[in-house]
């Protein structure tokens, strides 16, 4: 199926080639900076050593974005190999063995608990693609084992598990590990770019930052009819600590759609704006939220539960709104953009993106047209993250950064289920209501 997380738009060939230049080399940039900590001197990884890495969910992501289109690009270059997966169904683990088998010649071993792939010797690395449920669970156990870690959004879907969870990050962080979240738009060149125009001033000061994702139809209805049949999963696996029930096998193959297992595109889809919004201003944490929903199209036998219609609204302390918004009623309307009193940031091709004066009260003549922003260089999010754990350095998407945009996400979730304004305490980490 499509990937929730891909790009609705391509840049010309030209740029292209640019991107893929630049950002190899920038990789040798990258892995320069000085200033290690001693904990981070403990795990980083030998120049000639083979990186051994466990995929924990191989499903769509897990598979797909993580292995095929993510480490497996990078494998001869960086001297890796997948060595373990797990997941509760069978015939998710043997169709990526398959693929492994082409990749390196052998199968990995094999799990369907992730307990038993982290008790398993030799693994240097775990990737975390499963189900968001579960994403906490996995992301506090890969820690407490001591691995470098690449984990999938967003964090959490309960707040009392992302702070046990992040606190075990941290933790792991200060012996050394590499973690890099799945937010993978701070590693794309033109992103960087947006960042480097909005610290020039060109655009004046934004006050409102505006997303509209639309569609015809939820993506969770791309994975109904899965066939998964109940001899071949460990369900109690996939529950995890959700209340114990009979199979379903539509719950089990079309996740995304059933909101005690997925709270919709607000969490999923917003993480990625959200993250890319506190990356190009350099804000902090929301300071309040309002997010109103429901199903209003799409009502059927399947009785999806997440919402089809939703958007949410935070406040920054920096001084501006930040706004999400999804239809999957109709798929007009898709835009992205950063209103300033100058111009205005279009993101609606994350690959290219553009400002223009277009709009702006106090516009001073400075901005001529509709200009493209210049690409930064910058190794691609998987290459990054294999980079430093050789390096020792920080990843492009750290734990804190995930730790703000899962703490806004979480905001967003729980003013939707209380249908209340939601407010955030940084010094006593906690989520309120009014």
């Amino acid at each position: 199926m499509p990937s929730p997380d891909s790009s609705p738009s391509t840049p010309t060939v030209q740029r292209r080639e640019f991107l893929k230049t630049s950002a190899g080399l920038a990789v040798g940039a990258a892995v320069t900076t000085s200033g290690l900590s001693a904990g981070s001197y403990k795990r980083v990884m030998g120049a000639n050593s083979r990186i051994r890495i466990a995929n924990i969910g191989c499903g769509n992501r897990g598979m797909g974005a993580h292995l095929q289109n993510g480490i497996i690009p990078h494998k001869d270059a960086t001297n890796i190999e997948v060595v373990a997966i797990a997941d509760p169904w069978r015939k998710a683990r043997e169709d990526t063995n398959a693929k492994i088998k082409e990749w390196f010649g052998r199968e990995a071993k094999a799990f369907v608990s992730y307990k038993d792939l982290l008790a398993m010797d030799g693994i240097d690395a775990v990737m975390i693609a499963s189900p968001d449920h579960l994403h906490t669970t996995h992301l506090e156990a890969a820690a407490k084992a001591g691995k470098h870690i690449y984990v999938e959004k967003p964090l959490a879907t309960e707040f009392d598990k992302l702070l046990r969870a992040y606190d075990a990050a941290k933790a792991a962080q200060s012996s050394g590990s590499v973690i890099q979240v799945g937010t993978q738009l701070r590693s794309f060149p033109g992103i960087v770019g947006a960042r480097d125009v909005m610290k020039s001033g060109i655009l004046g000061s934004i006050s409102l930052i505006q997303e509209n994702r639309n569609g015809e139809k939820p993506y969770w209805y791309n994975n109904v009819g899965r066939n998964v049949q109940e001899k071949d999963v460990d369900w109690k696996e996939f529950l995890g600590d959700r209340p114990m029930r009979p199979f379903n096998s539509g719950q089990y193959g079309a996740w995304y759609g059933h909101y005690e297992f997925c709270q919709g595109a607000i969490p999923q889809w917003g993480a990625h704006f959200l993250d890319t919004v506190h990356f190009i201003m350099g804000s902090g944490f929301p300071t309040s939220c309002v997010c109103i929903g429901d199903t209003l199209t799409w009502k059927d036998e399947h009785k999806f539960t997440t919402p089809d219609c939703v958007q949410a609204n935070w406040m920054y302390p920096e001084g501006f709104m930040l706004t999400s918004a999804n239809n999957f009623g109709n798929s007009s309307g898709n835009t992205r953009k950063f209103f300033g009193t100058k111009g205005t940031l279009s993101l609606d091709n994350w690959n290219v993106p553009s400002y223009s004066a277009e709009g702006g009260p106090k516009r001073d003549g400075k901005i001529r047209g509709k200009v493209e922003v210049t690409p930064v260089p910058r190794p691609d999010h998987f290459r990054n993250w294999l980079d430093c754990m050789r390096s020792g350095e920080t990843p492009h998407a750290s734990i804190d950064d995930g730790f703000k945009h899962a703490v806004a996400v979480l905001m967003a979730v729980v003013s939707y289920e209380t249908g209340r304004k939601t407010s955030y305490d940084q010094k006593k980490r906690k989520i309120t209501t009014a």
